[in-house]
């Protein structure tokens, strides 16, 4: 065999091994990766402190889902987390002097102020757990 079939009979094997091992699967489930990674941009709440906010449920100790007044959920991350969050039974928004929340705010928890790492839109938050 000359050196041009060689690497033909390689090229289809290499094809065929990576199909048979779910290469395009794996390839598919990346591109879908990256597209949800580029969809969760920095968001924004705004009128926060006058009735920009309908509902808020913490989500463990570092994060908060929020409701906007129309109904879109977001989620906030806090820069570190607050053992108060899930026992608290209110929180405050610190936004500085645009009155619109986004990752530059704070959380206000018990007192203490936690700064936001990250806000981005998110469905609604998974249903409470019964015990």
């Amino acid at each position: 065999m000359n050196q041009l079939s060689h690497f033909a009979v390689a090229t289809v094997l290499a094809a065929f091994a990576f199909v048979m091992t779910g290469g395009v699967q794996a390839a598919e489930q990346a591109v879908r990766a990256e597209e949800g990674a580029t969809q969760k941009q920095d968001a924004s709440i705004a009128f926060v402190n006058h009735g920009g906010v309908r509902d808020w449920r913490a989500a463990g100790d570092d994060k908060v889902y929020i409701q906007d007044a129309s109904g879109k959920w977001y989620l906030a991350t806090l820069a570190s987390s607050s053992p108060d969050l899930p026992f608290a039974t209110a929180i405050g928004f610190e936004t500085g002097s645009s009155d619109r929340l986004d990752r530059f705010g704070s959380i206000v928890i018990s007192g203490t102020r936690y700064p936001l790492a990250s806000l981005v839109e998110s469905g609604p938050p998974p249903p409470r757990q019964r015990r």
